[in-house]
């Protein structure tokens, strides 16, 4: 049967549509425990979406169980419109799937081109390609824009803490990630790092990747963030476009589960301060 060029154009803006990744019903129990209770999230290509939540919202929970660390007691897991089963990182890594965690993973006493390909190096007559691996490392750094690093020779141990953000999110492109998961990446940075890192957010998803960054820093969240979602409680109570929330959205659905309505910063009422009496 013949396909005419209006369906082939169809056909591509419906594949563009399916998310990247899709959580259907997850629900994660250990032992009596409910850690999450039919959990649904979309996560699309070339798009930032925070996850947002108090303590023991299930942050964690959710991002191990999309890293193949731990299994969904319930639920499924939809890969470019496939349904996946993930019992390993392993597998997640291969689909993909690159998790930085807070701790970042990164070896002090080695340079950044080690950290970088460790566990991955390149050989060449059975030694290290210690050429391409300096050349490839080099390349993924400039083609982030990660221009704050003097030499790819350093020691991790010599790195700011966005620094050593950057070359952990480098080293997950580098291994072809469509979907980088960062969790909590501008924790305990200064001003000027923050920045770099999330410039260096954005730089992922306008190269089409998925980042799914969890984070309490609502700021942060809102000035990088293209999606947000809302747990609480093990619940998602809430998933949008980012301009539907604010500040005040956001914290009362952290908090309490339920969404105050929105009110634009232009719309809020000026606050009156009262002079106190003489």
């Amino acid at each position: 049967m013949s396909t005419t060029v209006g369906e082939q154009d169809s056909d591509r803006v419906t594949s563009s549509q399916v998310p990247l990744l899709s959580l259907r019903g997850i629900t994660k129990h250990f032992g009596p425990v409910q850690a999450l209770q039919g959990v649904d999230l979309d996560i699309p290509r070339g798009q930032v979406t925070a996850l947002c939540g108090d303590n023991g919202a299930g942050k964690s929970v959710t991002i191990k169980i999309i890293s193949g660390i731990w299994q969904q007691t319930h639920g499924d897991l939809v890969w470019e419109g496939e349904r996946i089963e993930l019992h390993t990182p392993r597998e997640a890594d291969h689909l993909g799937i690159s998790t930085v965690y807070q701790d970042l993973a990164l070896c002090d006493n080695l340079d950044i081109v080690q950290n970088m390909f460790l566990g991955h190096e390149n050989l060449r007559h059975h030694l290290l390609d210690e050429i391409s691996m300096e050349s490839y490392a080099r390349k993924t750094l400039a083609d982030l824009s990660v221009t704050t690093v003097r030499s790819v020779r350093q020691l991790v141990a010599s790195l700011s803490g966005g620094q050593r953000q950057a070359v952990a999110v480098a080293r997950a492109v580098m291994r072809d990630a469509k979907l980088v998961i960062l969790d909590e990446p501008t924790a305990a940075l200064g001003v000027t790092q923050t920045a770099q890192v999330l410039q260096l957010i954005r730089t992922l998803a306008d190269r089409g990747i998925a980042v799914l960054m969890v984070s309490h820093n609502l700021n942060d969240v809102q000035s990088v963030a293209d999606r947000i979602a809302v747990l609480h409680l093990g619940r998602m109570v809430s998933e949008g476009d980012v301009a539907e929330y604010d500040t005040q959205s956001i914290v009362q659905l952290m908090t309490t589960g339920e969404r105050g309505e929105v009110v634009p910063d232009r719309l809020r009422p000026p606050v009156v301060e009262i002079a106190p009496e003489v």
